[in-house]
C-alpha cells in the first residue's frame, strides 16, 4: 500500500474470474488478477501475461505518468487505440503489478 497526501493505492491478489471481450473474441481471461484500487479511480483488475492473448495487441506509441504508479506502456487493436496498458517499471510501491496487463473493459464472470 501506498498514501501520499490523501491518495492511497492498494495491490492484492483478487479471486475473481475476469474476462476482456472485444467483438466476440476473448482477449484475456484469468482467475488470478491482481485487483488495485486508487483514490478517486474505478477498481482494475492487472492481469497476468500468461493469461492475455497478446499476440492479438499491437504495441503503440502512447506513454503516460502516473506519479504513483510510474510509466505506463500501451498495446492497440486494430479498432480500439490503447485498449490495454502496463507499467515494465513500476514504483517500488506497486511493484506486482509489473508488466501485467490492465484493460478498460474487464468484466468479471459468474462461474
Amino acid at each position: 500500500m501506498t498514501s501520499t497526501q490523501g491518495h492511497r493505492i492498494t495491490v492484492e491478489p483478487g479471486t475473481d474470474h475476469v474476462r476482456v471481450v472485444r467483438d466476440g473474441r476473448v482477449l484475456a481471461e484469468s482467475r488470478r488478477p491482481l485487483v488495485l484500487r486508487e483514490t478517486g479511480c474505478p477498481v482494475r483488475h492487472y492481469l497476468p501475461p500468461e493469461d492475455v492473448r497478446t499476440e492479438l495487441l499491437t504495441p503503440s506509441d502512447t506513454r503516460t505518468h502516473c506519479p504513483f504508479k510510474g510509466d505506463a506502456s500501451y498495446w492497440s487493436l486494430p479498432d480500439a487505440p490503447d485498449l490495454v496498458w502496463a507499467y515494465p517499471e513500476p514504483k517500488p510501491e506497486v511493484a506486482a503489478i509489473k508488466d501485467h496487463f490492465c484493460f478498460y473493459d474487464t468484466e468479471t464472470v459468474d462461474d
